[in-house]
């Protein structure tokens, strides 16, 4: 069966153990003991939550990697980092989805392994079977997947909202001057104005 056509669609990067569990091995987007951590882990799940209800195809996109690494490219340090802590292994504890942020039944899931969401992964391709042209995104980090997908989403053609809310980086400063860059291209939003914007996508659809 086909997907229903929207043109919205949220993309929610990288929600998983590693990055987002105090126990987790990448410290990119939130440092252990981060006073942020439950703040944008309910953030996250108001979001889904919202686009579940109002109708909004949800996108979950994961990082993960062969366990012998040949599918890791070891040409920028965030890559030799993550080889070296042993971080997201396809099928491990860490590279699964952290717990009430799990796909539901339906939703897809696509995986990648570079920065940028798009690049080598099938998105463009669920993106253009959904008809979306606009998208909601937030992840962590902010200054490296978010930023990464926000702006070859945006050279691309998409509109992009991004929910500050649900996305963290490990130090403040980078989490908001990736905001206040992103700013340029990209609509900034709290949770709450998230949530309206789900809700005045939701009203348009099946006002036509």
């Amino acid at each position: 069966m086909a997907a229903p056509r929207c043109e919205l669609a949220l993309l929610a990067l990288h929600y998983q153990n590693d990055v987002l569990h105090e126990d987790g091995k990448i410290k990119v987007g939130l440092l252990a003991g981060s006073e942020r951590r439950a703040g944008v882990i309910a953030a996250a799940q108001a979001m889904l939550a919202g686009a579940r209800r109002h109708g909004v195809p949800l996108i979950h996109v994961r990082v993960a990697y062969r366990p012998d690494h040949a599918d890791l490219l070891l040409n920028a340090p965030i890559f030799r980092n993550v080889a070296a802590s042993g971080a997201v292994i396809e099928g491990s504890w860490g590279a699964d989805f952290h717990a009430g942020l799990e796909p539901l039944a339906g939703e897809f899931v696509v995986k990648h392994t570079r920065i940028n969401a798009f690049y080598g992964s099938p998105l463009d391709v669920v993106l253009a079977a959904l008809g979306a042209r606009r998208l909601v995104v937030a992840g962590v980090a902010t200054h490296s997947v978010v930023d990464s997908t926000v702006r070859h989403a945006v050279d691309a053609g998409y509109e992009v909202l991004v929910n500050a809310d649900a996305c963290a980086a490990g130090a403040p400063q980078a989490h908001e001057a990736a905001l206040a860059s992103m700013a340029l291209i990209a609509e900034i939003a709290d949770g709450a104005g998230t949530l309206r914007h789900f809700h005045m996508a939701s009203s348009s659809q099946h006002g036509r």
